[in-house]
């Protein structure tokens, strides 16, 4: 219902982007399906080789990859784009678990900390090289809150995001970073500004801002909002900016049900790791917790305007195939660990 309404004013097709998210939610529901009837130690002793296969794709999209604001992120199949940093949230995290539940200490020992970065930070790398940082930062919040479960150490967790920092400002310095993603950070901090160059990366923040905020308590009702039924006011707005739309057409009321259900979904997952037969289980609903937490968090967050615009999907909102396929296969990953709870 979001996808369509803030997409159908502005194509001539009003069911353009509803279909394929149709599409891709049938295909997203099966993958689950799929994920949760396998043991998870099933997938423990596939994830090396899913690793391997996330590499050698995120490596082949930077060399055969659709452009798309500069930077290629997806492969371009007909009417759909594959975006490989999304798969990788699922393979990273899986081989991450693996390794980690190997031992059974309460204290992450130092050597299986840096190798457990070392697995983390060869498809960051690749991921930054495309460049992607809000990918990037999807991974290194996934790995904070893996290792943390299995005992990391404070200092641990400091490195981590010293680390990311530091991979973030050395990217910004080498040019790594394009003006496209180096432009929505200069908006950010300069949200007033009435500089031409930013006019546009300002604009599109601030309608954002104006569409939940017009949304009162109840909303302006379904189709009828009218920053949301413009043309151009927040462009991509079906795949960026859902909340922007959930805020203007249901309003706070809207906007709170949203957050309750994400809410329900993140204790139940806090629940079921602690239900876990075993860590890997554990680390898995760790792993899976943190990163829906986050891409809440910096989705809404850059919507009303106190985090900088990455690009990252509204976990089940937000348009996009590969993004819907990543959070329900999730889920499975969840599912899979609670079926099995008990020996």
């Amino acid at each position: 219902a979001v996808i369509y309404s803030a997409s159908y004013s502005k194509f001539s097709d009003p069911f353009l982007f509803v279909t394929r998210q149709e599409v891709f939610l049938i295909g997203a529901v099966v993958a689950m399906v799929v994920v949760m009837s396998f043991d998870y130690d099933w997938w423990k002793d596939q994830s090396r080789f899913l690793y391997g296969f996330t590499l050698m794709l995120l490596a082949l999209v930077m060399l055969i990859g659709k452009i798309s604001g500069g930077a290629r992120l997806s492969f371009d199949v007909g009417p759909i784009n594959l975006q490989p940093a999304e798969f990788a949230k699922f393979t990273v995290l899986l081989v991450l678990a693996a390794y980690l539940a190997e031992d059974r200490s309460d204290v992450l020992p130092y050597h299986r900390f840096i190798i457990g970065m070392l697995i983390v930070g060869a498809p960051a790398a690749l991921i930054i090289l495309q460049p992607d940082l809000g990918g990037v930062s999807v991974l290194v919040v996934m790995a904070m809150g893996v290792m943390l479960v299995a005992g990391a150490k404070f200092r641990h967790m400091a490195i981590i995001a010293s680390a990311a920092v530091a991979t973030v400002v050395g990217a910004l310095i080498s040019g790594l970073v394009n003006e496209y993603q180096l432009r929505r950070f200069t908006a950010f901090f300069n949200q007033d500004s009435t500089d031409q160059e930013l006019r546009d990366w300002v604009y599109q923040g601030r309608n954002a801002i104006r569409a939940v905020a017009t949304g009162g308590v109840t909303g302006k009702g379904w189709l009828e909002g009218p920053i949301t039924m413009a043309r151009s006011d927040i462009p991509v707005q079906w795949q960026d900016f859902p909340f922007s739309a959930i805020g203007e057409e249901f309003g706070l009321v809207g906007a709170g049900v949203l957050i309750l259900l994400y809410t329900v979904v993140l204790v139940r997952i806090w629940r079921i790791g602690q239900l876990s037969r075993d860590v890997l289980g554990t680390y898995l609903c760790a792993g899976a917790f943190a990163i829906i937490l986050w891409q809440v968090f910096q989705n809404i967050a850059m919507t009303v305007g106190i985090m900088p615009i990455t690009g990252l999907p509204l976990p089940w909102v937000s348009y996009g195939g590969s993004g819907v396929v990543t959070f329900f296969g999730l889920i499975g990953l969840v599912q899979s660990v609670h079926m099995r709870r008990y020996r």
